[in-house]
C-alpha cells in the first residue's frame, strides 16, 4: 500500500539566512564544476591527449562528474530558496536511480584509471599493447554495465517499499536510507542488502584502489628521480580524488540502515565538493594537461584574432 505521492525534503537547514548563504556558496560551486569540467573535456577532446588512455578516462570522469552533480545540485539550490521543498514520488525514484547509476560509473572509472596507471608505471614496455583503444572502450562499457546493475538493484529494493505514513525526508535529495526510514514495513533485511550492494562495493573498490597505488609506489623506488617525481605527482592527485569521494561514501553506506544529521554534510563531499575539486586536482598538478590547455586556448584566441583582423581589413 502506497499512500504517498509527494515527499517533503527537509533540506540542509531550517534557518532561512543559512539557506541563502548556502545558495550563494553552492551557486559558485556549481558554476566552478561546469567551467572546470567543460574546460577539461574541451581541452582533451580538441588535442592529441584524447589518444592517451589516462586522458581518455579523465574525459569520461569529467563528463560523469558533470552529469552526477547536475542530478542533485540544481534541485538543492531551488529548494534553498523555496518555502516548501517537495519532490514527487516518481521524481524521487528517478533521482535515486540516476544518482546511483552515475555514482557507480564514477567509482568504476576511478578503478579503471588506477589500472591504467599501474600498467603505465609497472609494465611500461607493454603499455601500448595492453591499454589499446579497444581495451579502453571495453573498460568504459564495463563501468556503465556495472553501474547499471548496481543502480537497478538499489532501485528495485526501494520501488516496492510501501509508504503510508510520514512523507518528510530528512535529506536534500532522495537516497535509500532516508526512504527506508519512512517505509511502513520491516526494512532490516533490505538494509542488509543495501550494505552489500552499496557499502561493500564501495569498500572493495576503495581497497583495490589503495592496493594498486601502493604497488605503484613500491615499484617506482628504483626509477630515476625525474620519473619518480612525475609518477608520484600523478598518483598523489588520483589518491586525493579517491579519498575525497570514497571516505564520505563509506561513512554513509557501510553501516546498518540508520541516518544521522551528519549524513547531509558528508553527502555534500561526494555530490558537490569532490566534483568541484577534481578539475583543479587533475589540471594544476598535471603539466601535460596544463600545456594542452595553454596550446589549445592560445590557438583558439590567435585564430579568432586573425579572423577578426581579416574582417576589418
Amino acid at each position: 500500500i502506497n499512500n504517498i505521492t509527494v515527499f517533503i525534503l527537509l533540506g540542509l537547514s531550517q534557518n532561512k539566512n543559512v539557506e541563502i548563504i548556502c545558495f550563494i556558496l553552492f551557486l559558485f560551486c556549481y558554476l566552478a564544476i561546469w567551467m572546470g569540467n567543460l574546460l577539461i573535456m574541451i581541452s582533451i577532446t580538441c588535442s592529441p591527449l584524447i589518444n592517451q588512455p589516462m586522458y581518455f578516462f579523465l574525459n569520461c570522469l569529467s563528463l560523469s562528474d558533470l552529469s552526477y552533480t547536475s542530478t542533485v545540485t540544481p534541485k538543492l539550490m531551488i529548494d534553498l530558496l523555496a518555502e516548501k521543498k517537495t519532490i514527487s514520488y516518481s521524481s524521487c525514484m528517478t533521482q535515486l536511480f540516476i544518482l546511483h547509476f552515475l555514482g557507480g560509473i564514477e567509482i568504476f572509472i576511478l578503478t579503471g584509471m588506477a589500472y591504467d596507471r599501474y600498467v603505465a608505471i609497472c609494465r611500461p614496455l607493454h603499455y601500448t599493447v595492453i591499454m589499446s583503444r579497444q581495451k579502453c572502450n571495453t573498460i568504459i562499457t564495463a563501468c556503465c554495465a556495472g553501474a547499471l546493475i548496481h543502480s537497478a538493484s538499489q532501485f528495485l529494493l526501494t520501488i516496492f517499499l510501501p509508504f503510508c505514513g510520514p512523507n518528510e525526508i530528512d535529506h536534500y535529495f532522495c537516497d535509500v536510507y532516508p526512504l527506508l526510514k519512512l517505509a511502513c514495513t520491516d526494512t532490516y533485511r533490505i538494509g542488509l542488502l543495501v550494505i552489500v550492494n552499496s557499502g561493500l562495493i564501495a569498500l572493495l573498490t576503495f581497497v583495490i584502489l589503495m592496493v594498486s597505488y601502493f604497488l605503484i609506489l613500491y615499484n617506482i623506488r628504483a626509477y630515476p628521480a625525474e620519473s619518480r617525481t612525475k609518477a608520484l605527482s600523478t598518483c598523489s592527485s588520483h589518491i586525493t580524488v579517491v579519498v575525497l569521494f570514497f571516505v564520505p561514501v563509506l561513512f554513509i553506506y557501510i553501516r546498518p540502515a540508520t541516518t544521522f544529521p551528519e549524513d547531509k554534510v558528508f553527502a555534500l563531499f561526494y555530490t558537490i565538493i569532490a566534483p568541484m575539486f577534481n578539475p583543479l586536482i587533475y589540471t594544476l598538478r598535471n603539466m601535460e594537461m596544463k600545456n594542452a590547455m595553454r596550446k589549445m586556448w592560445f590557438h583558439c584566441f590567435w585564430k579568432g584574432s586573425n579572423f577578426y583582423e581579416k574582417q576589418i581589413i
